[in-house]
């Protein structure tokens, strides 16, 4: 019975052991990654220059090459003036159209060979130093489109796209990943690197996001790492010798813990190590990644000794059996470049943001929008969102583009984590008869007083006219005070109308009103009711025959007297 129970117990350990060993891995030496592609960071530059006559001006620069063969393909390129240097001694087979012009030094070293347009190919003297040469190019053609740096070049070619890249017109040198000029596409030989990498047996979860672990060794020469990862959740765990420092390109994408300095060129900003780890074992490093971002498992794991001081990583795919896949060129300019942090706008009826707008909800004009816009979180810091302007801008062949007036609305830190609130009107769309607009908002992420460009953040917003009610007539209450009112000036207009009569009865001595049974009285035949009427004799008396004939007499003879 004893030892059955041993084995049981045994049985357990063992069964209880195995999800345990199966969150590491033992990482075996490889001559490339499966995971990450190394590319090497070499100077040059990229602008908006072009000439006179729309010729484009490129300086190609071949540096210590272990080839000393390569192609140049340039039938279908634009109009370009060309120049070629290198170190060393290198055979090109070119095949290029009339509108390419190739410069070459007096004393260079670089051999041409070509079936066509031979008079193209042009020799001077110019400087070989990459600032001195960028200086001569400017003063020769007017400024320089380009200034890139190959090594091991085995064939280049023009993809016949424009070589002028949006913004500033001076060539800068600085590190660049040269894959990036999508106007050309460049075949090197890979660089060699010492790999040693593994996965997990038991790996995330399809909805949970990939953790990729990059470690490289205390002895390894300290350098500048460029990490871009175009592939939404993931996190990665970035470990190095001491000096080491790490650039992430697109920090919108990735969550990251290291040891190291992380610089983010968005926003010009250094953010210090955020764990202390001196041990570079593989056990070690990834047991650290596991229990920083709190998972019970990784994607995979990655150690890697540079070959040079700048270099840049790229994540290649989940899929460790996959090859890298470049993207297609991108000429236009996006709403959000790639280095850039994704944002989004949401849509509010009430400041109380609680009920979000559907997109396809039409608002009145006449009503005020709340709008709140937020962002992903990079890593462990928190960024500051700070609205610059917005406008709106109607679809339709003839777009009209307005400027949309808005105000900061308050809100708290615990509420506001990553994101900004405000609020517009739409009192200036009432009178225009679009409905649909893409709603625009320029904006800059902030870490503590920096701050960078932010992208632009766009929003789709269908817009309705108020209906128009007929106008009510208009309904007077009147209160206690209003008939107290009412009454008192009717009784003082009653007074004064009195006293006015009264007024008029003394100054004239007439009655102020008629005897209507006098007058009627008065008047013969009068058939008012209420006067008394005398009787008519038909046979008068001799006193009224003699009065009236009196009466008769005196009025015949005046005009007889005053004729006498």
């Amino acid at each position: 019975m004893e030892g059955h129970l041993a084995r049981f117990a045994l049985l357990l350990c063992i069964t209880a052991a195995a999800p345990a060993s199966s969150q590491t891995c033992d990482p075996k030496k490889v001559n490339d990654s499966p995971w990450f592609h190394v590319r090497e960071m070499l100077i040059g530059c990229w602008t908006s220059f072009v000439t006179e006559d729309k010729a484009e001006v490129h300086i190609l620069n071949f540096a210590t090459t272990d080839d000393k063969m390569f192609s140049l393909e340039m039938t279908n390129a634009k109009p370009m003036n060309l120049i070629l240097t290198s170190p060393d001694t290198v055979y090109g087979l070119y095949n290029i159209s009339a509108d390419v012009n190739i410069y070459l030094n007096n004393n260079s070293t670089i051999v041409l060979h070509g079936n066509q347009h031979h008079n193209n190919v042009h020799k001077q003297d110019f400087p070989t130093q990459d600032e001195e040469l960028v200086k001569w190019a400017r003063q020769t053609f007017g400024g320089v489109t380009s200034f890139t740096t190959v090594r091991n070049l085995r064939a280049i070619s023009s993809t016949g796209t424009t070589g002028t890249k949006p913004g500033s017109r001076n060539c800068i040198l600085k590190n660049e990943d040269a894959t990036e000029k999508h106007f050309m596409k460049i075949e090197k030989i890979p660089l060699a690197s010492s790999f040693t990498s593994c996965s997990p047996q038991q790996q995330n979860p399809g909805d949970e996001a990939e953790l990729h672990i990059i470690n490289i060794p205390e002895n390894a020469s300290i350098c500048n790492v460029s990490l871009r990862v175009d592939t939404k959740k993931i996190r990665v765990f970035l470990r190095g010798p001491q000096g080491t420092t790490w650039i992430v390109l697109n920090p919108q994408y990735t969550q990251f813990g290291s040891n190291n300095d992380i610089l983010l060129p968005t926003i010009t900003h250094r953010i210090p190590p955020s764990y202390t780890l001196t041990s570079d074992n593989a056990d070690d490093v990834q047991r650290k990644a596991l229990d920083i971002f709190k998972v019970s498992t990784f994607t995979s794991y990655t150690e890697l000794r540079p070959a040079d001081s700048t270099i840049l990583l790229v994540l290649v795919k989940n899929d460790p059996s996959a090859t890298e896949i470049v993207p297609d060129p991108v000429i236009t300019i996006t709403t959000n470049a790639p280095h850039q942090m994704p944002l989004l706008m949401q849509l509010y009826t009430s400041p109380d943001y609680r009920s979000p707008l559907d997109p396809n909800t039409k608002v009145q004009s006449d009503k005020r929008i709340y709008a709140e816009i937020s962002g992903h979180t990079l890593g462990d810091i928190v960024l500051t969102i700070k609205v610059i302007s917005c406008f709106v801008r109607s679809k339709g062949s003839c777009p009209v583009v307005k400027e949309l007036p808005f105000i900061l609305e308050a809100c708290s830190s615990n509420s506001c984590s990553n994101s900004t609130r405000l609020s517009f009107s739409l009192d200036q769309l009432q009178e225009l008869t679009t409905t649909t607009w893409d709603l625009e908002c320029s904006v800059k992420l902030c870490y503590s007083e920096k701050c960078g460009d932010g992208g632009r953040v766009k929003r789709n917003l269908e817009v309705t006219q108020p209906c128009l009610k007929p106008p009510t007539p208009q309904c007077f209450d009147f209160g206690l005070r209003g008939v107290l009112g009412i009454a008192f000036g009717g009784f003082l207009i009653g007074v004064l109308l009195i006293g006015a009569l009264w007024f008029i009865k003394i100054k004239t001595g007439y009655p102020t009103g008629l005897d209507m049974s006098s007058t009627a009285a008065n008047l013969p035949g009068c058939p008012c009711s209420g006067a008394k009427r005398q009787p008519v004799s038909t046979n008068p008396s001799p006193s009224e025959n003699s009065s009236a004939n009196a009466s008769i007499g005196s009025t015949q003879s005046t005009p007889t007297s005053s004729m006498a």
